[in-house]
């Protein structure tokens, strides 16, 4: 019998050229946001691949004591949870079993995350699993290993929100909508921690303001996500804070089985929200084919010092400790895109640098940490700028000062202080310490690094050529 509804051929469009490029546009200019779920997360186990949650499940069934019999073929988390349950099983125990057996594990990222986190111009990214196999990525492929993402995790009786709108996050976020792993029952494990994550998410007290302002006005990739039919119907209306059927300037893409495996769903998407196209080959093959296309788009482009065309410069933000004897770069806030493109060409020099890139609120902690990195820097680059110009006070005011304080211990003429100036700001009439008028200034437009700029701080290091 014919339902009258769509069969996957027709409701799964084609993405043609144009619509890959249209796609690629809006990533470069920071305007999507992808959600993963855990579909996405096939892992290598002893048993061979798996996806993450399918061998969790079996894992806390043992743990907890549950046998097969009782359970269905293919357990989820969710049958494991209610079972245990039924047994008048504490439901805080299921999370303490579910930490411990990840402790236990070390699971490498899955291929598709570590393509996605390549796209760098993925800045933020929401998750609805409470692993960390996301994180792991984007530290593995951009940060060498270093825990250097930020990792956010919403909780109904906690609200995290994002740490700025998304155009000043400052290195990249995962935020994780349905919690994140811990020994407490802060995630979703089960279906009814599911009801009241979104429950609480409906209210104008516990919603993540900043976050779900991003996500109403950003197209979105919903890639894995295996929510049930109307749990997507739900979760997109929350997203996008209008009803579905209302014009819109940016819409969302799914590439997900679950999704397209129900037709009633797919039949609602394609009729009342016509923003919304369906990717029919899975996630896995979309997040490939959007890897390759945006790799190919940017290995055309051109390369600053220091790259080539097989290996490009990228910005690596800068530990979130100084590492010893780096070179310390003390910036005003708005001259950030100049510093990190300074940071990139030395970095591709071999030299190692570091400045405060979080820019944290002032306190004692903060100029403690500010003044101990400066006294253990080699050298120090103080961006001038007409910002700088402007600004009579700001906290890099105070770095400086704190770095012609360490040119008094040093002998007369030793090198510390290497002012670089990013504009046409002239030296006489600087707003800076008449210290930095006599040393010799060298100006990088924009904060592009020149090969001689970096050859002398390599032979000031001591380091040969």
């Amino acid at each position: 019998m014919n339902s009258g509804l769509p069969t996957l051929s027709s409701a799964a469009l084609p993405f043609d050229d144009d619509s890959w490029e249209d796609l690629l546009n809006f990533i470069e200019e920071k305007k999507v946001i992808p959600v993963i779920g855990p579909e996405l997360l096939t892992v290598q186990t002893e048993e061979g691949p798996k996806n993450l949650y399918d061998w969790l499940a079996g894992r806390l069934a043992a743990k907890l004591g549950i046998t097969g019999a009782s359970l269905p073929t293919s357990p989820t988390l969710n049958d494991v949870v209610v079972q245990f349950l039924s047994r008048r099983g504490r439901r805080e125990d299921a999370y303490t079993r579910i930490r411990t057996i990840l402790r236990e594990v070390s699971f490498a990222p899955p291929t598709a995350l570590l393509q996605l986190a390549e796209i760098t111009d993925f800045d933020l990214y929401v998750s609805t699993s409470f692993d960390s196999l996301l994180e792991d990525a984007l530290n593995t492929v951009r940060f060498g290993g270093q825990r250097s993402t930020e990792a956010l995790a919403y909780a109904p009786n906690k609200v995290v929100d994002i740490p700025s709108e998304r155009s000043q996050l400052v290195r990249p976020v995962v935020y994780h909508l349905m919690g994140r792993l811990s020994a407490s029952p802060t995630y979703v494990i089960s279906d009814e921690d599911t009801l009241e994550f979104v429950c609480a998410l409906q209210s104008e007290h516990y919603c993540p303001e900043k976050l779900f302002s991003e996500l109403e006005h950003s197209h979105l990739l919903f890639l894995g996500g295996g929510f049930s039919d109307w749990l997507t119907r739900l979760f997109l209306r929350l997203a996008k804070r209008r009803r579905l059927s209302d014009p819109r300037d940016v819409g969302e893409v799914f590439a997900d089985s679950h999704v397209l495996s129900e037709p009633r769903l797919v039949y609602f998407l394609q009729q009342v929200s016509s923003r919304t196209r369906l990717f029919a080959d899975g996630p896995e093959m979309f997040i490939a084919e959007l890897h390759r296309r945006w790799t190919a788009r940017r290995s055309a482009t051109a390369v600053p010092f220091g790259s080539s065309a097989t290996n490009p410069v990228r910005f690596m933000p800068p530990h979130r400790e100084m590492p010893d004897q780096a070179i310390f770069i003390s910036y005003a806030r708005e001259d950030l895109p100049a510093v990190q493109r300074l940071k990139a060409g030395l970095d591709a020099a071999g030299l190692v640098t570091w400045f405060d890139m979080d820019q944290l609120a002032g306190g004692d902690d903060f100029e403690r940490k500010i003044r101990n990195n400066i006294h253990r820097c080699s050298f120090f680059i103080p961006i001038i700028s007409a910002t700088t110009q402007r600004r009579v006070e700001g906290w890099f005011r105070r770095e400086w000062s704190q770095g012609v304080d360490r040119t008094y211990a040093m002998a007369e003429g030793a090198t510390f202080i290497l002012p670089v100036c990013i504009d046409n700001t002239p030296e006489a009439g600087a707003v800076v310490p008449e210290k930095f008028l006599k040393n010799h200034w060298t100006r990088l437009p924009g904060g592009e690094p020149t090969p001689e700029f970096a050859r002398r701080l390599r032979q000031l290091l001591g380091r040969s050529e």
